[in-house]
């Protein structure tokens, strides 16, 4: 009986294309692809017994590699199965290689996610901040920033002072600066504070004018000259369309501009200017409420007029304007205590009392006797010294004050802003 060679095939009992093999190690090849469907047993299919297996019926040839021409091919009487069979020696599959130490992407894995949002830090050194003046700032500048000593301990508070007044706020909040007595820094307080606020506040603050004395804050705010050019809308103006307004732009026609501080000017015809009720100015309070989160309201002189009481139900804090006299104190104590006795005790206990020295008194009148006198019965007390940018009753303007002025202001915002709870 010939022997059956690579070249010889059952496919060609069963019609199929002979697959011709060019070595033994492409018929080999052939074969451990095709393992996994091996064909039919020779009892099965009437194939002589362990003759050849089936192949593909379209197999590519250029897919096998070509054997090296040093391999032999198989002897006569060595059936294509026997020699495409591999050796008992070869395992029939590799094992799998189990890594003992833990890989990169496992350590990625069971590490925690850091937080990039609320601790960016971990990522940017944080850079020390830039001194200004003194011999921090002039080292600083000479070597071009490669020596910084950072900012020195009253750069530091004027930085705080600067967070202090730029909190944000949820909601809208007003604060009512009065007095028993005029002439003592009051609306000068008024400006100086509102001018503040529009400086370090990203959003910006009004003033309203609610003297019934035909108050003078927005001369004081914008000078004499410039209010009298402008559109001379008041409050009374204001509220005789107050139903027409329904936006910004809108109320806008009705205020005046300070750079970013916004005012509302007081009535200054004497008939009509004690007419703000209580009722008027409450409904005023509502409209700015919608479009602004502080407002400071000028209130005049004294506390029983028509519109205090509307002043006081609305107000989030107090500011009581004083002056270094004995009867100035006395009438700032007066104040705290009828709040106190006309259920406005949290007003009173958390209002802040600013003493002015508008006049310059003489070194007689104990200054430290009358803080002391005042400083207990209220949350913070705050001394604006003598300046001329305050004392002459006209504009008032931060950058003629002196450090020392505006230092002063800034406390009473930063004051003012903590107060809103």
């Amino acid at each position: 009986m010939p022997a059956v060679t690579p070249e010889m095939s059952s496919a060609n009992e069963a019609g199929q294309p002979v697959t011709r093999r060019s070595s033994w190690a492409e018929a080999a090849a052939a074969a451990d692809a095709t393992k996994p469907s091996r064909a039919p047993s020779a009892a099965a299919s009437g194939s002589p017994a362990g003759l050849v297996h089936a192949q593909p019926a379209q197999q590519p040839i250029a897919s096998v590699p070509a054997a090296p021409a040093s391999v032999p091919s198989p002897a006569a009487g060595e059936t294509a199965s026997q020699a495409a069979e591999p050796t008992s020696d070869a395992p029939a599959e590799a094992p799998s290689f189990r890594r003992s130490r833990p890989t990169v992407a496992d350590a990625i894995a069971e590490s925690p996610m850091p937080d990039f949002i609320s601790s960016p830090g971990l990522f940017v050194k944080e850079q020390k901040p830039r001194p200004v003046g003194g011999f921090r700032g002039a080292l600083y500048k000479l070597t071009a920033g490669a020596w910084n000593l950072g900012p020195g301990p009253k750069q530091r508070q004027e930085d705080e002072l600067g967070r202090r007044i730029s909190r944000q706020l949820q909601g809208s909040y007003n604060t009512a600066i009065l007095s028993l007595k005029g002439g003592i820094g009051k609306t000068s307080t008024t400006v100086g504070v509102g001018l503040t606020l529009a400086e370090y506040r990203g959003d910006a603050p009004c003033a309203i004018d609610a003297n019934p004395d035909s108050g003078d804050l927005v001369e004081r705010a914008l000078g004499e000259g410039i209010y009298q050019q402008s559109s001379p809308r008041t409050i009374t103006d204001l509220l005789e369309n107050i139903e027409s307004i329904d936006s910004l732009t809108a109320l806008a026609r009705y205020m005046h501009h300070a750079g970013r501080l916004h005012l509302i000017a007081g009535e200054q015809d004497p008939e009509v200017s004690d007419s703000l009720t209580a009722e008027e100015y409450l409904r005023i309070r509502k409209l700015i409420s919608s479009y602004y989160s502080v407002a400071l309201t000028d209130c005049g002189t004294g506390v029983t007029h028509n519109a205090m009481s509307g002043i006081l139900q609305s107000a989030d804090n107090l500011v009581i304007a004083a002056g270094y006299a004995v009867s100035g104190a006395k009438r700032a104590r007066s104040t705290l205590q009828w709040l106190a006795s006309h259920g406005y005790e949290d007003l009173a206990r958390n209002a802040i009392v600013v003493i002015t020295d508008k006049d310059e008194v003489s070194s007689r009148v104990d200054k430290d006797a009358i803080e002391e006198h005042l400083s207990g019965i209220c949350r913070e007390l705050i001394a604006v010294p003598h300046d001329r940018g305050v004392a002459d009753g006209d504009l008032v303007t931060l950058d003629v004050l002196k450090p020392e002025t505006r230092r002063a202001y800034k406390e009473i915002a930063a004051a003012i802003v903590d107060g809103y709870r």
